[in-house]
């Protein structure tokens, strides 16, 4: 057996030795002050003669000590020195060995952990395209046992449906380049997968390929969610809400729509409750259809209206262009929409729609059991407020200046007004977009609107009489002008009781 006797590494001999890092031969034991005889009283052992080495580390540092007692047949000699010295140094290379084992099989054991806590799955490949590892979540997202897998060659494992896994390895060995695979189909034990792969080269300390590694991540869950997501919001900003999981305020420049259905509460009492969610759900299709198609997104429907925004989180540098395409395209597949509901004995539906480009805030609003990602601000407002002021000028698409300013192609427009709306203090100039009309709708539209820009410049003037002259010109040419016929009122209005100061600005009494 074996005796454990545990010291600081100061004390006595082999202390000194560890200290000094210089061997000491001791010939008669109990003749040196240096030695402690109390081990001997301890184990019951003499002890005579001693010779005692250090024993250092490739870095030069002690790391120990050997010590050799009692020799047969005298005191240790200068060549019982030198052999304990070589014997020493293979104690620390043995040492050493035994410590880099420790550190490797501690990394490994670490390595390992990590890679069976990860949720995504985890291989690897050697060079000949054998699999070598799998951890416990490729195996549970797989649906197979270890040994169906690791040692089985990667063209064997990844076939049919999944021939496109042992596809992107192979490239990886060839070019010794990663790859990424975003949102692929895994068919899996009874399933199939969502996923995202990685391939990554596997490469020695000298540079040399040692195999290849693949992570894969499954997205299903994610996959769903979004689309779940999608259905109530717009797919850009489910995006974002993925992406974060929480959305700050930012403020931004965008356009803003808004559109409402006219007549609606006399649809919904014909309709009744079926009939007019059916009718709502038909309508937003086709409207929420020409937003996306411009690169929009909805914000929200707030019983039959719409509130879109172009810009903001996912802006593109002609936003307002794209709002107002929008809708024009909106106005043109209403056409359609109603040509059909016409067809089949179904009454049509109007709208009117509102555009403005301002300073608006984004933001995830509300409190910590309900929250929506929207939009606020006076630009919001004003928006709201054109979209409102479309019956008052008989009108089905308005835009703000601010709008009209920041076009870039070329639209067929007149100015309807200056006007300062309802909860503002500063006037804005409202524009009518016409480009969606037909000669049917607007008949000698050219003739027309010369006639009505020059009337709107007199009433501007305060020249009532000359401005109700060619608005009665405008109506001649189209009689169905509603904007016209309320310029004729109010300019006979105007003329009747006069403003003591005219500066041309019209204040919206109402939303």
């Amino acid at each position: 057996g074996s005796t454990q006797l545990r010291l600081p590494n100061h004390v006595g001999i082999a202390g000194e030795v560890f200290q000094t890092r210089k061997p000491v031969n001791i010939p008669h034991a109990y003749a040196d002050l240096r030695f402690n005889p109390s081990f001997d009283k301890q184990t019951g052992f003499f002890t005579r003669s001693i010779l005692c080495m250090p024993v250092f580390n490739k870095e030069g540092k002690p790391i120990g000590v050997t010590q050799v007692l009692n020799k047969r047949g005298g005191p240790f000699t200068a060549e019982d020195e030198a052999r304990l010295s070589a014997f020493t140094s293979q104690i620390s290379i043995g040492v050493e060995n035994a410590k880099l084992f420790d550190d490797i099989q501690n990394m490994k054991n670490y390595n390992d952990s990590v890679l069976e806590s990860m949720s995504n799955a985890v291989l690897t490949t050697d060079q000949d395209g054998k699999i070598v590892t799998c951890n416990t979540a490729g195996l549970r997202m797989m649906g197979v046992a270890s040994d169906a897998v690791v040692e089985a060659q990667v063209d064997e494992f990844f076939v049919e449906s999944n021939e496109w896994v042992a596809q992107r390895v192979r490239a990886v060995w060839e070019t010794g380049n990663e790859d990424v695979i975003m949102d692929e189909e895994l068919a899996t034990t009874g399933d199939k997968l969502s996923v995202n792969l990685t391939v990554l080269p596997l490469t020695g300390a000298k540079a040399e390929r040692l195999g290849t590694m693949l992570m894969i991540e499954d997205v299903s869950e994610v996959k769903r969610l979004k689309s779940t997501m999608s259905r109530y919001m717009d797919p850009n900003r489910a995006d974002e809400v993925m992406k974060s999981g929480e959305l700050g305020g930012t403020a931004s420049i965008a356009t803003i729509l808004f559109s409402d259905i006219r007549g609606f509460t006399d649809l919904t009492e014909e309709l009744g409750a079926q009939g007019t969610v059916s009718l709502l759900n038909e309508y937003f299709t086709v409207m929420v259809e020409c937003i996306q198609s411009e690169g929009g997104v909805l914000d929200k429907f707030v019983g039959d209206a719409i509130m879109a925004v172009f810009g903001g989180p996912s802006a593109h540098e002609d936003d307002p262009d794209r709002a107002l395409r929008a809708a024009l395209s909106m106005m043109t597949e209403l056409a359609t929409y109603n040509a059909r509901r016409l067809g089949e004995g179904r009454k049509p539906v109007n709208h009117g729609i509102g555009l403005n480009t301002d300073s608006v805030v984004f933001g995830n609003l509300g409190s910590p059991r309900f929250m929506n990602y929207t939009l606020i601000g006076d630009g919001v407002n004003v928006a709201s407020r054109l979209e409102s002021a479309c019956k008052q000028y008989g009108a089905q698409l308005l835009i703000s200046e601010l709008t009209f300013r920041e076009l870039r192609a070329t639209y067929r427009t007149r100015e309807v007004d200056k006007v300062v709306v309802k909860g503002k203090t500063e006037p804005v100039g409202v524009y009518e977009v016409l480009d969606y009309h037909t000669p049917e709708t607007f008949p000698n539209m050219v003739e027309a609107l010369g006639h009505f820009r020059s009337g709107v410049e007199l009433y501007f003037a305060g020249s009532w009489d000359g401005a109700i002259k060619q608005f009665h010109d405008a109506l001649r040419l189209h009689p169905g002008d509603k904007c016209a016929r309320m310029y004729v009122q109010r300019c006979e209005q105007l003329k009747a009781d006069p403003p003591a100061q005219w500066d041309g600005v019209w204040v919206m009494t109402s939303k």
